[in-house]
């Protein structure tokens, strides 16, 4: 049965530039290789009847993508009938990609190769206490992770970094990282990018989770569906028919900064976010009447165990979260929304009580579910990122570099992603 062919447009296939014999040979490779990439293993004769390609044209693709590193053999068929195949499929170790989720709490690295093979990776303390600390830690642990992946930083292909916030290119750096204090300095991410000695991309950790889930988990197969990231602060991510919403300015989804209604004394309500992050539920907790020094995954698991008090915070937090889910809804219409984050791995005790709150809210009400990635979901996505922007650039890389068959390169950026920190190339834009 012949499969779909992908759908990616080949590096240098925009409208606008002209064709000639090269671009029509780098064409036919890279739709060999993304072929192999989505649809495993092949011989010559199935690339050839899958894509209509003469065999010849097959052969000489491919003969091209294994002297670049591009692809390698994977065993051999043997039919009942008929002559052995060779199988091909693409080297897996022609590039790796790093991603990186900062988070109040911990930092999380992990090294990629093309196949999204995690083959290395760190999930460490986030001990810093100013901003470059953070930064200098986050460096760290890329560099710790590359070299145990036996790989050099100039090794990796790209990295992609999850991070509260929004970015700003003409500041170069982030807002609203309220998480993080001092993390919204100008020229932390050029701090980062100098110690990785590659390129890097800057991504809101709520779209990048948002991506990872609809690539790996929850989302999958949904049309509209928003992920919010509950934990030190709230975040959301939006995915339209597989496509990232991000906004004019890339704030789209920062419902946290909605403010509430003034509380029943006349003080200012706050924001959704302050309402909802693990702080308000400690507060609230402490409010009802626990004692001692606790976590919001204490309450939780208090809730979980039994504990009325608790349990009352927990169903305090899921009413907070209704208005959060409720703007959403009548914004975009999601036909699902997804719980993650710290708290959103608490979802076994939130779901229910939201789902009441959102009947006495709203008549708009999507379907809700946990996440499926839990907390891998920001690094996930952030791998996921990276592959999308590595793999065109190491097939570029390669085919030049053995004989100039990829003419005029373009390597799209995915959107919702500003480029920051390709060292000195990035500072003059």
């Amino acid at each position: 049965m012949s499969r779909h062919l992908p759908t990616t447009v080949p590096p240098g296939g925009g409208s606008g530039q002209p064709w000639n014999r090269q671009r029509l040979r780098s064409n036919n490779e890279w739709l060999l290789l993304e072929l192999l990439r989505t649809g495993g293993p092949s011989s010559r004769a199935q690339l050839a009847r899958d894509t209509g390609l003469s065999k010849p044209t097959v052969s000489a693709a491919l003969a091209a993508l294994e002297q670049a590193g591009l692809v390698r053999e994977a065993g051999r068929f043997v039919p009942e009938r008929g002559r052995t195949a060779v199988l091909y499929e693409p080297d897996p170790t022609a590039g790796h990609v790093l991603g990186v989720d900062i988070g109040r709490a911990r930092l999380r690295v992990a090294v990629a190769d093309l196949a999204g093979r995690i083959v290395a990776r760190r999930d460490v303390p986030n001990g810093g206490r100013t901003a470059n600390a953070v930064a200098d830690a986050v460096v760290a642990a890329a560099r710790e992770t590359t070299a145990e992946a036996g790989l050099a930083p100039a090794e990796i292909v790209h990295a992609v970094i999850g991070t509260p916030g929004v970015w700003d290119e003409e500041r170069r750096g982030v807002r609203y990282a309220t998480s993080l204090p001092g993390w919204g300095r100008p020229g932390l991410f050029d701090r980062i990018g100098d110690g990785l000695e590659t390129a890097v991309t800057v991504g809101n950790d709520a779209n990048l989770a948002a991506l990872g889930e609809f690539t790996l988990g929850a989302g999958r197969g949904s049309r509209m569906f928003a992920y919010l990231l509950i934990g030190t602060g709230l975040g959301v991510g939006m995915v339209k028919d597989g496509e990232l919403l991000s906004g004019a300015h890339g704030a789209a989804g920062e419902v946290g900064l909605v403010p509430l209604p003034p509380r029943p004394d006349g003080e200012p309500g706050g924001t959704i976010e302050q309402a909802t992050a693990a702080d308000a539920v400690v507060r609230t907790a402490h409010e009802l009447g626990m004692t001692g020094q606790l976590t919001a995954k204490q309450v939780f698991d208090a809730a979980r165990a039994g504990d009325p008090l608790a349990t009352e915070a927990v169903h305090r937090e899921a009413g907070q979260l209704a208005y959060a889910v409720a703007v959403l809804s009548a914004v975009l219409d999601p036909d699902l929304v997804v719980l993650g984050g710290g708290l959103g791995s608490s979802a076994d005790l939130l779901l229910e009580p939201l789902e009441r709150a959102l009947q006495r809210l709203t008549p708009l009400r999507p379907r809700l579910a946990p996440s499926e990635l839990g907390e891998e979901v920001v690094l996930l996505g952030a791998v996921a990122t990276a592959l999308d922007i590595a793999r065109p650039e190491v097939f570029g890389r390669r085919t030049l570099s053995v004989g100039g068959t990829s003419v005029g390169l373009r390597m799209d950026r995915p959107p919702g992603y500003r480029w920051c920190c390709e060292g000195e190339r990035s500072r003059d834009r």
